[in-house]
């Protein structure tokens, strides 16, 4: 490990010890997590889900902050620096303050045991998502904490957070999306997801219409099931909402700071789950109102202060675009709108690029840093197959920066831009800083 001296090298090191860069199954990650002696001593909050996940994170997080709760959060993945992965009371861990425990993974991954069958020498092979999700989870659980959330990173049942048992469960919006590892359907999709249920714990199923599979999981475990439109509802008008749910009602609150008529689904399965544990980490009405008024999290529908308007969003699957498209309608008259886009190549593009393509005059295609990416040219072509306006442009890059920086130069103050799609993409304009960002992006 001598030659290991930074988070870069050992980002490096974990994307080559694995012969597969996603590899279901808990077996491996959980032999590991044995050897460290990885164990949490306060209540786990889970959050699994198509879309909503770190929203759902990021507005627990504020709400029990608030309440002065110590939190610790893990969710991935992140939009700039591999540390922003991390949080410990509210703020990002330090990428120095993670080496110690890449270095006690590698340990425990290569400790020889009799007992062990994995190979004559004990050393258990690890995925870089494995690797790096026990980095944090040993560290979470090593710090002094009240309460880890964590998100789930894909499906459920076999992702590598599922080796913990939470306290309460929360499932948030279904769609179809990484089929071909989860299913091909909501139903299989679902049933997925519902693998980090526990039996007689609280889960809190905030999507409206969830799968059929979800339901008979619970039932069948003996889950204590929390539905949307059942157990927990919401209403409200322009000006504040009210939430409702089993021996608890919170009345006149403030919408949430996250921006999106979707965002109070995600807020009402959040004081859903609050209620559910409140024997545990009982939270004020106060909190509660302060927590959704300060709650921030960058790449979900972050509209950037300056001229033209700058709206940045991790939209990257069917259902996340349509409540973009829904978001942007709400926002009123744009003269143009400029879109800057970059995807994975194994997303369900078309449907993507149609629902967005009324709403857009003129769309800025990029590469993105990853294999994983579609190349910016293979984009415009599949818009090309879907766009139904003669008056439409598009433009091909080589990095979401080269796309937003030809955007701004094409942009008039009046006008809209709008970076959606990969991770990659929203946090490849990001990587020096929104105050730089603002500042350029309003001098144009």
């Amino acid at each position: 490990m001598e030659h290991l001296k930074t988070i870069d090298d050992w980002l490096a090191y974990c994307e080559q010890i694995h012969p597969q860069g996603i590899d279901m199954g808990l077996e491996r990650v959980r032999k590991v997590a044995q050897r460290l002696g990885l164990a949490f001593k306060c209540p786990v909050i889970m959050v699994a889900g198509t879309n909503g996940k770190g929203s759902t994170c990021a507005m627990l997080e504020a709400i029990l902050l608030e309440a002065g709760y110590r939190t610790g959060v893990y969710s991935s993945p992140h939009l700039v620096h591999f540390e922003e992965r991390g949080r410990i009371r509210g703020d990002v861990v330090s990428a120095a303050s993670l080496l110690p425990y890449f270095e006690a993974v590698e340990r425990a991954r290569m400790q020889a045991d009799a007992a062990d069958d994995s190979d004559a020498q004990g050393v258990i092979s690890l995925s870089y998502f494995e690797f790096t999700t026990l980095v944090f989870l040993k560290q979470l659980a090593d710090a002094p904490l009240d309460v880890a959330i964590l998100e789930v990173g894909l499906g459920g049942r076999l992702d590598a957070i599922n080796i913990i048992d939470a306290d309460c469960a929360v499932i948030t919006s279904i769609d179809l999306d990484h089929m071909e590892l989860l299913g091909n359907d909501r139903e299989s999709i679902g049933r997925e997801k519902a693998g980090i249920m526990r039996a007689g714990k609280p889960v809190v199923v905030s999507d409206p219409v969830p799968p059929k599979s979800v339901l008979q999981v619970a039932a069948d475990l003996g889950a204590d099931l929390w539905r949307f439109g059942h157990d927990f509802n919401f209403s409200g008008d322009k000006l504040q909402w009210g939430w409702a749910g089993r021996g608890r009602r919170y009345s006149g609150l403030a919408y949430p700071a996250l921006r999106g008529a979707n965002q109070l689904v995600n807020a009402a399965g959040v004081l859903a789950a609050l209620t559910a544990v409140r024997d545990l980490l009982p939270v004020t009405a106060q909190a509660v109102r302060v927590g959704l008024s300060m709650v921030e999290l960058p790449g979900r529908f972050q509209i950037v202060p300056g001229q033209p308007t700058l709206v940045l969003d991790v939209a990257h699957n069917p259902h996340s675009v349509a409540a973009l498209a829904e978001n942007l309608d709400a926002m009123g008259f744009y003269p143009c709108t400029h879109a800057v886009f970059g995807a994975m190549a194994d997303k369900d593009l078309a449907p993507m690029l149609a629902r967005l393509d009324p709403l857009v005059d003129k769309w800025y295609f990029t590469d993105l840093p990853t294999p994983r990416g579609a190349s910016g040219a293979d984009l415009a072509a599949r818009w090309q197959a879907v766009q139904k306006r003669a008056d439409v442009t598009s433009a091909i890059f080589e990095s979401p920066r080269q796309a937003l920086d030809a955007a701004v130069a094409a942009a008039k103050p009046a006008d809209r831009i709008v970076v959606f799609g990969s991770f990659y993409t929203v946090g490849g304009v990001l990587k020096d800083g929104l105050p730089r960002l603002a500042a350029q992006h309003m001098a144009g």
